[in-house]
Order: structure tokens, then sequence, then C-alpha cells
């Protein structure tokens, strides 16, 4: 029986496992140097949290399950739902912003497609417990220092950034009912994605033609265009200084040259409830890069108390496909996959050739001897070039050769990168590798 890999989850061959490593480390090392401390939480929950953030329908999209015991379980589609869950137990008991960031393992049960798998990993970053518009545009320059950091510019991709608050009480003020704001919502994020006719006909099934008209007239204004054209109320006024705020947080960032007003930028979800953005690239190809904004009821939805957040996800698929195209993602992995290739030249300095690597080892270094030296004859010599061949095929960097000069102390190191050698005494080549750490 031959047995293939589940459709929409992927196989990690050590070459695609380095490509994961390098974006999976990266995610860890930026949240790291922008002040985010790392958590986790369990593969699976229980059914009803996700239910309780995305109502029933959700659990069509997941891997659900009843166990033995006879509970409805979920694998884990988001971690949101269990970092709102973790944040309430201690609620109490942790010093605010709370800052926390996440690299999960994520399953949902839909139709891959490019860019979207059932099974992905995705950062996440959450600032809990403050209030500023200065956290929102620190969670954008997290994103944004990531993505610089692997080689894209603002001529590469657009953080593209809108307010929840202020569509809502434009959406109040010119009549649409509040209990049909979600549905609206749904429908405004994917102004982008429909054709205009069938955008319209969608928007006038829920709100009616004259509506409808109003909020597509708003929908293609600037954000200069808002502040002079919109009719004021304080939700509007306030709405649109948080908006004026976050644009300065980010100039003085030295990031705003990545960033556009775009109030298509809905977030279908009903949780959030100020700034939303979503990173996309510039040509358009692909779905966006990620995305998040403020969502200040969650953790109350969850039975905690009213504290507001903010936080973006940004999942390894889109990204990766991205960093193909762009060239950029076997350019930052290292084609040096070990420090060392040890050789022996016959079966007499074999003994010699393992205690090297061992050391090496020891000191941090990756290091590497042939196998096939193990079945040297005593009176055979190996090919030099086919062990040579196989260093480069692993990627060393440099290649010891101990041959008749080691009974003198000395090392033969040969690098790999341009074919020089020299001869090195083993003191003295074991010294300046403690300087090099």
């Amino acid at each position: 029986m031959n047995i293939q890999s589940v459709k929409g989850t992927r196989d990690f061959y050590p070459e695609d496992m380095a490509r994961r490593n390098f974006i999976a480390d990266l995610w860890k090392k930026v949240s790291i140097r922008n002040g985010f401390v790392e958590y986790d939480g369990p593969i699976f929950e229980y059914l009803a949290m996700y239910q309780q953030k995305s109502g029933d329908e959700i659990a069509s999209q997941l891997f659900a399950f009843e166990d033995r015991g006879g509970r409805m379980l979920a694998i884990r589609p988001e971690i949101t739902p269990t970092l709102a869950r973790m944040v309430n137990q201690r609620i109490n008991a942790l010093p605010k912003p709370i800052k926390w960031f996440s690299v999960p393992r994520l399953c949902r049960a839909e139709r891959p497609q490019k860019g979207r798998l059932r099974e992905f990993f995705q950062w996440n970053i959450d600032i809990i417990g403050e209030d500023s518009v200065l956290a929102d545009a620190e969670v954008i320059l997290t994103a944004v220092d990531y993505l610089r950091e692997v080689g894209l510019t603002s001529n590469d991709i657009k953080v593209k950034i809108s307010s929840r608050k202020l569509l809502a009480a434009i959406l109040r003020g010119i009549g649409v009912p509040e209990e049909k704001l979600n549905s609206v919502y749904v429908i405004l994020d994917k102004f982008t994605k429909l054709p205009a006719d069938t955008f319209s006909s969608l928007l006038t099934e829920q709100v009616g033609s004259e509506l409808a008209g109003q909020i597509i007239e708003f929908m293609g204004k600037s954000f200069n265009n808002l502040l002079t054209t919109t009719k004021q109320n304080k939700e509007i006024e306030d709405a649109l200084a948080e908006l004026a705020n976050c644009r300065h947080c980010l100039e003085e960032m030295g990031i705003g040259n990545y960033c556009v007003f775009d109030q298509s930028i809905v977030r279908g979800l009903a949780y959030y409830t100020g700034i939303v953005f979503e990173i996309h690239d510039i040509q358009g190809d692909l779905r966006a890069i990620c995305g998040g904004g403020r969502y200040d009821n969650l953790l109350h939805d969850f039975g905690g108390p009213k504290v507001s957040a903010t936080g973006m996800g940004m999942g390894d698929c889109v990204l990766e496909i991205l960093l193909r195209e762009k060239g950029l993602l076997d350019k930052n992995i290292s084609a040096n996959s070990c420090d060392y290739f040890i050789i022996p030249i016959n079966y007499s300095y074999f003994d010699a050739s393992i205690s090297l690597t061992a050391k090496l080892r020891q000191k941090g270094f990756k290091s590497i001897f042939s196998y096939k030296t193990a079945g040297f004859k005593r009176d055979e010599s190996p090919v030099l070039s086919k062990l040579l061949k196989e260093a480069s095929a692993v990627g060393a960097a440099k290649c010891i050769i101990i041959g008749d000069e080691y009974q003198t102390g000395q090392l033969v190191v040969k690098n790999m990168t341009d074919g020089s050698q020299q001869n090195i005494a083993e003191k003295d080549f074991f010294d300046g590798l403690r300087q090099q750490r």
C-alpha cells in the first residue's frame, strides 16, 4: 500500500526544514528584540472555546473530535482564544502591558489552495493591557522589522491600515442598523476580492441601494478626504484622531514609507474594535502576508475583565511563497551545513580523525567525518578526491586533512570555498577556535 501525505499538509525534508527553521527562528529573534516573550498552549482545546469566539458554524472548519470521555475537542486553528484563556486565568498576577509571542502549529479543515493549507505555522504577537495606539504601531513595527530583515522593502510590500472604530461610526452615522454591522463587515472585507457589481449587489441585499451607495462612496475616499468631507461626530473624530496618531508613530518609527491608509481593510472577524491592518505584496498576487488589529472585547468575551488588546498573525505559507518569488529564501540560508569535514589519509589516522571531530563538536563547531573511513583496510589509502567531493556535498566550509604532518602536531586545513590550504599546529588551531568563539 502506497501511503501519501494528507492533502494540505507538508513533509519537511532536511532542505525544507532548513527553510522552515530560518523563517521561525527569525520570528523568535525579532519578537525578543522588540520586547516580546514566548508562550504556547495545548495543540487541542475544547470545541466550545472556538464556538464562543466564532459561532457554532466554526465546527465545520476545524478538525473536531469527541474524546473517550465524551468531551468535544478541536485541534487549534488559531492561538488567540488560548491566549485569552491563559491571560484570564492569571489576569491579576501578570504585569501590564503583557507582550507575548508564539509560533504555534495550527490546523484548519478547509480546501487547500495557494498560500492556504490545512496545517501551517503562524507567528502571533499580542500586546494586552495598553490602550494607546502606540501599541498598535508597535505591533506593525515588529511585523515590518521582520520583513525588512528578510530583505523585503517598501517596493515589495505595503502595510494597509484602517479602523473598525471609524467604519462602525460611519455606518451608524448613515443609518445602518446595529444588528446589521457584523454582516456588513463580512461583505466589506471582500471589497477588493469581488467584481464591483457583485460587491454592490451583496451590499444592497443587506442594507438597500441608498445605503449601499453611500458605503461604496466612503470606501473610495482617501484619509485626507475623510478628514475634510466626512460629517463629524465625536465617535468619528476620535477614530480619525487615533488613525492620525498611529500614522505619526509609524513615521517616527521610520516605517511610514511602508504604510498606507486603506479602508478596504476590514478584517471580517467580529471581535476587532479599533485599528486594523494587513500587509500585502505590492503586486497583489498573493493573500495577505499577515493581518491583525485591536480587539478590546476578546478577554471579556471569554469570561475575563474588559482589557484592551492588539496583535497580529503571520502565517508561513504565503510568506514562503513571496520569499521564493523574490529569491530571498535560499539566499538567507547558509550554504554551509557544517564547519569542518575531517579526512584521515589512511587507516592509521582514523582514530585521530574521530577524536578531532569529537573535540570540535565539544567546542560548538559542526563537524563531520566520513563513515567510509571506518572501512579502511590497514594498507589502504582513500581516494582523497572522493572524500573532498563528499565534503562538498554536505556543504563543508573547511576540511581538516590528517596525514603524516600529524605526527609532528600539524593539521592541514583546506578552505572549500577558494581551494586554499595551510599547515597549522594543532595547538594553534584550537587556540584560534577559542578566539572565534
